[in-house]
C-alpha cells in the first residue's frame, strides 16, 4: 500500500491499511467498467459521498436524522472495491462465483471491523439499497449516458434518476462530472476523518 502496510487478500486484517490508502484506492478504482460521457470515469469514492448524502437526506426527510455511525457505514459502504481495486459491474458477478464472493465479504468484514460498523439489519439495509438504486440511477443517465428507459430495462431501477446533482450544493462544481483523482480522494479522506471523529 502507497503507505507501506501490506494488504495480504486472501487473508485480510483491519491492520492493513490507513485511512489515505482506502480514500485512494476508492479515487482510483472506477464506476461503470470506466466508461463515462465525461473526459474522466467516475470513481467509487465520489460514488460513496453520494450515497452517503443520499441517505441522510432520506432519513432527514423520515424525521430522523442519521447517526454519525450510520453515516460512516454509508460512506464505506464500498470500501472493500478501494482495497482490491475493482468494482466488478453487476452482470459479471455471477461468472466469478463463490471465490471471489468470499474474498469481498472477507474484505468487507475487515473493515467493518477497523471501523467499528455495526452489521446491516433488514430495515436500514433497505433504507441503504434505496439510497444506492437512487445514485446508480442518476449515474447512469447523468455520468454513463444511458436513458431512463434504458436504467429501468437493463438495471431494473424503477426509481427515477435525480435531476440536481446531490455533491454540487455541497462542493460546488458542475453538477454530475467526475471528479479528478486527487480531488476525490481528498474529499473522501475529509469526510471519513470527520465521521470518525464524531463517532469516537
Amino acid at each position: 500500500m502507497p503507505s507501506a502496510r501490506r494488504l495480504d487478500l486472501l487473508d485480510p486484517t483491519p491492520f492493513d491499511w490507513d485511512d489515505s490508502d482506502l480514500a485512494l484506492g476508492l479515487a482510483r478504482t472506477y464506476r461503470w467498467g470506466g466508461h463515462s460521457a465525461w473526459t474522466r470515469p467516475l470513481s467509487v469514492a465520489q460514488h460513496s459521498l453520494s450515497v452517503m448524502h443520499l441517505r441522510a437526506a432520506d432519513s432527514l426527510a423520515r424525521g430522523k436524522p442519521l447517526a454519525p455511525l450510520e453515516a460512516l457505514r454509508e460512506l464505506l459502504h464500498d470500501a472493500e472495491e478501494g482495497l482490491l481495486g475493482f468494482d466488478c459491474i453487476s452482470p459479471l458477478k455471477p461468472f466469478l462465483g463463490e471465490g471471489f464472493k468470499a474474498l469481498s465479504q472477507r474484505l468487507e468484514q475487515a473493515v467493518f471491523l477497523r471501523y467499528g460498523l455495526p452489521r446491516w439489519n433488514q430495515r436500514d439495509y433497505a433504507a441503504h439499497k434505496r439510497a444506492d438504486h437512487l445514485a446508480a440511477a442518476s449515474e447512469a443517465v447523468h455520468v454513463v449516458g444511458w436513458s431512463a428507459a434504458e436504467v429501468r430495462r437493463t438495471l431494473q431501477i424503477r426509481t427515477p434518476p435525480l435531476a440536481a446533482d446531490p455533491l454540487v450544493a455541497i462542493y460546488g462544481g458542475t453538477a454530475w462530472e467526475p471528479w479528478e483523482a486527487t480531488l476525490a480522494c481528498e474529499r473522501f479522506l475529509a469526510q471519513l476523518e470527520q465521521l470518525k471523529t464524531r463517532t469516537a
